[in-house]
């Protein structure tokens, strides 16, 4: 995963994206970023400006070159974790674009999928009375992934649908443990993320809590099917149901599923009103906010 001369980016062009970023915190206006689309804690953009091609996701900063270098190794093993369970991973490397203060901005870099492809988009177009193969697909790859020392994301955003099936796009949070159960992802590196006096209680309580729903195959698929809500296709909710529960042996109901994502909605909702309320207080005090933060979240 390492930048070279086939990458789908140039380090000159990263660069240039890097500087509009920075040009956006400084003028506390992110408005005419290339925005393709919203993360719980970052933003995807895409280049060249008017007609992407690539996908960037930024990342938190790195603190430095060897944090960046320790998460390249671990992305790659996640990566390469899925492909092991058989699942298909869209080209993926990750970039980094080092500062004068010694910090490094991320970047994970993929190429623009059709939008008409994003699972969420496919389901939209199809009866559900007549049912999709991407249901079982996505239940069967979530089930084939899962494991003690990996996790997932599976909800429909994170997939893509062609002619050969399912491709997952969502990797910048590798979810694997080392054999004692720690996180191989430096959770420090997700807390920068949010004020100086969360970043300790944040690494050590909530982040693992959440990280390891991912590696609990009932976990998964809660998520699964409660972000079925967030994307307005409850309509296909008895299909999930039906898929899965061939699968685990306590059956998901569908309240289940609605108590899950309203406790879901609000963890997050409270998560990013903190990360508002810090980039507030900068303002306030004339300090640039270091961090691009998603608009408005319809849940």
């Amino acid at each position: 995963m390492t930048a070279g001369p086939q990458s789908a980016i140039s380090a000159g062009e990263l660069q240039e994206l890097d500087q509009l970023v920075e040009a956006a915190l400084a003028a506390d206006d992110e408005s005419r970023l290339p925005t393709l689309g919203y993360g719980e804690i970052s933003l995807v953009l895409g280049w060249p400006v008017g007609a992407p091609a690539v996908a960037c996701k930024r990342l938190p900063p790195f603190p430095g070159r060897a944090q960046f270098d320790a998460y390249r190794a671990t992305l790659a093993a996640y990566v390469a974790a899925l492909q092991a369970a058989g699942i298909r991973v869209v080209d993926t490397e990750l970039q980094g674009v080092e500062r004068a203060d010694g910090t490094v901005a991320g970047y994970v870099v993929q190429p623009v999928l059709p939008a008409d492809s994003l699972a969420p988009v496919v389901l939209r177009r199809a009866d559900p009375s007549a049912g999709h193969p991407l249901v079982a697909e996505v239940v069967a790859a979530a089930a084939a992934a899962v494991a003690p020392r990996v996790g997932i994301d599976a909800q429909l955003a994170n997939w893509t649908w062609d002619c050969a099936g399912l491709i997952y796009i969502d990797v910048s949070t590798p979810m694997l443990w080392s054999e004692s159960g720690t996180p191989l992802l430096d959770l420090s590196l997700l807390a920068r993320a949010f004020p100086a006096v969360l970043r300790a209680p944040l690494r050590r309580f909530v982040a693992p809590r959440i990280l390891n729903g991912y590696r609990d195959l009932r976990g998964v698929y809660l998520d699964m099917t409660g972000n079925l809500i967030k994307e307005r296709l409850e309509v296909w909710l008895p299909s999930f149901l039906d898929e899965l529960n061939q699968l685990l042996d306590e059956p998901l109901t569908e309240a289940e599923v609605r108590a899950y994502y309203r406790s879901d909605a609000r963890l997050w909702e409270a998560l990013l009103r903190i990360r508002r309320l810090d980039r507030a207080w900068h303002r306030r005090t004339g300090r640039p906010y270091p961090f691009l933060l998603p608009g408005s979240i319809d849940r």
